[in-house]
């Protein structure tokens, strides 16, 4: 946690609610992106990020005091721990049991996390791959990105999405996931290996 943070965090327990709506924004961007990668896709259109956010901020106001009791959770992982129960509901309420199996347990405190999508993870490595190739193409690259993606161990993908897509810091990541930091920093760098070598693949593809 920042000192920035832990001031406004501090202000907070004095009953500052000014302090908590900056702290949330604080983290808004980050939260926003992990509702993007994580919403699963056929609720896009139905389901508005920002509505998501509102919610959140509302339900992480109102457990506030309980949390400053214990605190925890640094307050991004706390936050976010809030986010993920707010988009499995709305995964539970609009989908039913077509909820896709990535819903699964990573975090050390219980809470549902859905998992990011193969799609979602594509669409924003296709970002990176700036060849003006005809839609085919680059269409066909991000079939083979995201069928890529698929193969890697599944605590591998997680963490390149919470390091390289969520922004969270490596020991935040490693407490996110119950695993230590020296183990979090290994699983990083292997992925990292096997993203640069799906990326090159998808290059010589659409290039």
């Amino acid at each position: 946690m920042t000192d920035e943070s832990s001031d406004l965090l501090a202000e907070v327990a004095q009953g500052n609610q000014e302090a908590f709506a900056e702290l949330f924004g604080r983290y808004r961007k980050q939260l926003k992106r992990m509702i993007g990668l994580r919403l699963d896709r056929r609720l896009f259109g139905r389901i508005d990020e920002e509505d998501v956010l509102q919610e959140a901020f509302l339900t992480a106001f109102a457990k506030l005091p309980k949390y400053l009791e214990k605190q925890d959770l640094p307050p991004l992982l706390w936050l976010r721990l809030i986010v993920a129960e707010k988009l499995t509901d709305l995964h539970r309420h609009h989908l039913g049991t077509q909820m896709r199996d990535a819903a699964r347990e990573v975090s050390l405190y219980g809470g549902p996390m859905p998992a990011a999508s193969s799609a979602a993870l594509a669409a924003q490595l296709m970002g990176s791959i700036t060849s003006p190739s005809v839609a085919a193409v680059r269409a066909e690259a991000k079939l083979q990105i995201q069928e890529a993606l698929n193969l890697m161990e599944p605590l591998d993908r997680e963490i390149l999405t919470l390091r390289n897509f969520e922004l969270l810091s490596n020991s935040d990541a490693a407490q996110e996931l119950n695993i230590s930091p020296q183990a979090a920093s290994n699983r990083y760098v292997r992925a990292l290996r096997r993203l640069k070598q799906i990326l090159d693949d998808a290059r010589r593809v659409s290039g």
